[in-house]
């Protein structure tokens, strides 16, 4: 049978056990296994190459995304770096967003300093610019929609089209929207990669990350690199992110509720500059947000009219928005990108992707929506 993500996201690996009958799948925490014989593994050898309870998270990340199978790494970060080590080359060229997450763009920078590979970093809201940076015949391109933190949205399938023409690989960073909202496999990418850190896991508790393809070759490559490598997800960790799936959908829905509800106060605030959401209508990729996700998610970003001493004291007149990084969580949180999830980048970079120093970003969590605006209500009446 087919069932629906709510269904599988809830029920993945539930009550399959013939042997005792548990509903809950067990943690396998073995880190090495049996024999069967003189040279004859069983499925399952040494855990940094396979283990029972990764494998039930990934089948569930598989069926989420529409894929063909998928591996769980360590961390969103070393998912990506997987990624360039499995595809990239001395000499190769990766396409990345302008705009991209701040770790994604150190690393992506480092290495190609090192000359791991090249990259070049474009503003994927341009169709002209896409098109010349693709025109270069890129091994890899690397998309993310929305952007972290301006969350801009680009067309996936347009840019896939115009890449698979050069035979680049399309790499897609589903985390802010997670398959709940948004499938970029169905949409022509080659492979969708997350910081299961946020809205997969969902309670601030866990770093992992997750790269789903679409192709069995390639991901058979990327399986191969991930065990030579050693950036396997372990046993608990696996458990821990299963039991956050279980929630996915309903976190999710409540969460992009109330990001609604705090955007409809905020375009409404005389001391928000400008203000970032996929669901602000007059904003470049609103018609194409609409075509390609299910919903305009739970984060928004927006500017304050001011200078750095109303920016600090806004911040420490809020009590429901934590300052932190990271975002996805059942918490509300707020982050000041320039000298948190971006510092990474320099002045220069920051300034081309428009990330300036009173920008915030908000990721909403599940608490009562009218207790959010009133705190954030209250922090804006102090600094008026």
């Amino acid at each position: 049978m087919m069932f629906k993500q709510a269904t599988i996201a809830a029920r993945s690996e539930l009550g399959d056990d013939d042997q005792y009958g548990y509903i809950v799948p067990p943690i396998a925490l073995s880190s090495t296994y049996k024999f069967a014989d003189f040279n004859t593994p069983r499925v399952y050898d040494y855990s940094r190459r396979k283990n029972p309870t990764r494998d039930v998270v990934q089948k569930s990340l598989t069926a989420l995304e529409g894929g063909v199978g998928a591996i769980v790494t360590s961390s969103g970060m070393s998912a990506i770096h997987l990624l360039c080590t499995t595809f990239l080359l001395p000499g190769d060229l990766v396409i990345a967003p302008h705009d991209c997450y701040g770790g994604t763009y150190r690393l992506l920078d480092s290495l190609s300093q090192r000359k791991a590979y090249r990259v070049q970093f474009v503003d994927q809201t341009d169709q002209q610019a896409v098109v010349t940076a693709l025109s270069c015949s890129p091994k890899l391109i690397f998309i993310e929609t929305p952007s972290n933190p301006l969350l801009r949205v680009v067309d996936i399938a347009n840019i896939c089209n115009i890449a698979h023409e050069m035979q680049s690989i399309c790499v897609v960073d589903n985390t802010i929207m997670s398959p709940v909202l948004q499938q970029p496999l169905l949409l022509g990418a080659d492979l969708v990669v997350h910081s299961c850190t946020k809205y997969l896991n969902g309670h601030s508790d866990l770093v992992a990350g997750a790269i789903i393809a679409k192709d069995v070759g390639i991901l058979d490559k990327i399986l191969w690199w991930g065990n030579t490598l050693g950036i396997t997800c372990g046993a608990f960790d696996s458990y821990q992110l299963l039991r956050g799936i279980r929630t996915l959908i309903p976190r999710i829905y409540q969460q992009q509720d109330s990001a609604q509800n705090i955007f409809n106060f905020l375009k409404n605030q005389s001391k928000v500059r400008k203000l970032y959401y996929p669901g602000l209508v007059d904003s470049c990729g609103y018609q194409v947000a609409c075509k390609q996700q299910k919903g305009f998610g739970a984060m928004l970003s927006f500017e304050i009219d001011g200078n750095e001493i109303i920016l600090r004291q806004f911040l420490s007149s809020l009590k429901l928005f934590t300052l932190a990084e990271s975002f996805g969580g059942i918490e509300s949180l707020i982050s000041h990108p320039a000298t948190m999830t971006h510092a990474g980048m320099s002045l220069e970079a920051r300034k081309y992707a428009g990330i300036n120093n009173m920008l915030l970003r908000l990721s909403v969590g599940i608490e009562d929506s009218s207790d959010l605006i009133d705190d954030l209500e209250y922090a804006f009446q102090k600094i008026s």
